[in-house]
């Protein structure tokens, strides 16, 4: 919350080309599994936030759009491709996994359960490992430099180097 009590949130893509602000209270959030928005995600479903009641800005950057169906555009980093929103006549919808913290939005429902992937209720019941768990992720991770932006509001992205 900020100092006047109102909600804000942040959030970006992941090459931080693109940066965004929400002041006010988040719409329903949901999972979509129609065809459209698995494929727009490149994964099981998509999770998104409405942001139609809150004040909504770019800070830094736009997304690049494209128009999925006569009545929906779907905005993209054109840098790094992340997902960024869902537009619809009625207003806009934002990825959840694109904000800064995005534990703090719940899904509340499910549409397009028709199109539902036939595992995806499963997924839950598979084993699971703590990334550093397995040796060779651990390696591999000791030598990983990350060029992905923080979840946090940045001056300038990429930094500048010492050197300049």
């Amino acid at each position: 919350m900020s100092l006047d009590n109102v909600p804000h949130y942040t959030g970006g893509c992941q090459c931080g080309a693109v940066r965004f602000r929400v002041e006010g209270a988040l719409g329903h959030a949901s999972v979509c599994h129609c065809r459209m928005c698995q494929k727009a995600f490149g994964a099981f479903y998509a999770p998104l936030v409405s942001v139609r009641e809150a004040r909504f800005s770019w800070t830094r950057g736009e997304p690049k759009r494209f128009r999925s169906s006569n009545l929906i555009q779907r905005g993209f980093c054109g840098d790094c491709g992340t997902p960024l929103t869902y537009e619809a006549p009625d207003g806009m919808a934002l990825a959840i996994g694109a904000f800064d913290q995005p534990e703090e939005i719940a899904p509340e429902i499910q549409w397009g359960i028709e199109a539902k992937l036939p595992y995806v209720d499963d997924v839950p019941n598979l084993p699971g490992k703590a990334t550093m768990e397995d040796s060779a992720a651990a390696a591999f991770l000791a030598e990983l430099v990350s060029y992905q932006h923080p979840d946090f509001d940045t001056e300038e992205w990429p930094p500048r180097s010492k050197a300049e």
